[in-house]
């Protein structure tokens, strides 16, 4: 290392190696430190060298325009520095230095304006969360269902919550819900309408978003190809928060109410709470009959109670018109799974009262009221 003992000039100390590691990395095996301390002038010299390294590492966060500009005007300001500390040396000399510090901080420039442009194009792009991502990042042996069809479908989950999922929409989810929590994968659009378990969360992860709930109904709706996710709710209340996958969004958890809405806007990572559906112009045209139909009934004839359930889930009802004619009942079904519906309906009919699910088609077995 006694050729460091001839350097007079900092491109002298910006093309060794073991400088760059003992001021980049803090790896001192050739005595850097010790060396630097033996005169005041060298110190001097080091000094500048060690500055002009580090302004051209360029940090790996993200950079802003401001922080750009910063960074060239404090780089020209050490090149001028240099320059006037130099300027009674010969013209050689200096048209030299002066050329390479302009390239220098020309390529710095270029480092700087790179990386600007390669977080705002192309990482912002990267934090786009798709639905494969997250069943990859799941390893719970999930079951797939596809909506194909040109109608919705139902799907009925092992704790006995009800999926309306929409068509080109498909649900991921466990044969069984182990453990301490509830999840499901959306990609699409989904009408949830989920079993009270206060010791088991519900949870829907839909691109960018966590949905969580413990008993209550709601719309998801996230389709990949487009710009926002949706998130409305008809009963009860959920908590929404961004998924743990993006680097940067609104990390705050948003609680909604029934009739209120959020927009999970996927270009700019930001929530936007809609507390009245009713004017939010697309909610509103967009608000099917399953979220707007009357649950509670007071004497109503049990032809017309399975009736608005064929309405709101687009399903069929196949039942014997004539053993239960005369059948009316009073009963509250609102924030209840369809499963719970159809239970809480054939419980009220009679003991001998039944039904079966097959797809979208029920198919309900009774001997008449009690």
């Amino acid at each position: 290392m006694q050729k460091r003992n001839t350097y007079t000039e900092i491109e002298d100390f910006l093309s060794d190696e073991s400088f760059q590691s003992w001021i980049l990395f803090k790896i001192d095996q050739d005595g850097w430190e010790e060396w630097t301390l033996e005169s005041q002038q060298r110190a001097k010299l080091v000094e500048d060298a060690r500055l002009m390294l580090l302004s051209m590492k360029v940090p790996e966060s993200e950079l802003t325009k401001s922080d750009i500009h910063r960074a060239l005007q404090d780089t020209w300001i050490k090149i001028r520095e240099k320059e006037s500390q130099n300027a009674q040396q010969d013209s050689k000399s200096t048209f030299f230095r002066r050329y390479l510090f302009s390239g220098i901080a020309a390529s710095f420039l270029l480092c700087l304006m790179s990386v600007w442009c390669y977080n705002q194009y192309f990482k912002s792009e990267s934090k786009i969360v798709t639905y494969k991502e997250l069943i990859d990042d799941n390893n719970e042996g999930l079951v797939e269902q596809t909506n194909n069809s040109n109608k919705p479908q139902i799907i009925t989950l092992s704790d006995g919550s009800s999926v309306l999922l929409q068509p080109n929409s498909k649900l991921s989810y466990p044969k069984i819900f182990t453990g301490n929590e509830r999840k499901v994968y959306l990609s699409g659009e989904g009408f949830f309408e989920i079993s009270k378990n206060p010791l088991k969360p519900f949870y829907v992860y839909a691109n960018e978003i966590i949905t969580k709930v413990v008993g209550t109904s709601f719309r998801v709706k996230a389709y990949s190809d487009q710009p926002d996710v949706e998130i409305l709710v008809r009963t009860g209340k959920v908590k929404v928060k961004s998924n743990d996958m993006i680097s940067k969004s609104d990390q705050q958890e948003i609680v909604l109410l029934p009739n209120q809405a959020l927009r999970f806007l996927r270009n700019d990572l930001k929530f936007n709470k809609i507390t009245d559906i009713t004017q939010d112009v697309v909610l509103a045209k967009s608000v099917g009959n399953i979220e707007q139909l009357s649950f509670e009934f007071n004497d109503i004839p049990v032809s017309q109670i399975f009736e608005t359930i064929e309405q709101a889930y687009l399903i069929d009802i196949d039942y014997p018109k004539d053993k239960l004619k005369d059948c009316h009942l009073t009963t509250s079904l609102s924030d209840q799974p369809l499963t719970e519906k159809l239970k809480i309906v054939c419980k009220s009919i009679g003991n001998s009262t039944s039904f079966e699910m097959n797809g979208n088609q029920i198919i309900i077995t009774s001997q008449g009221c009690n």
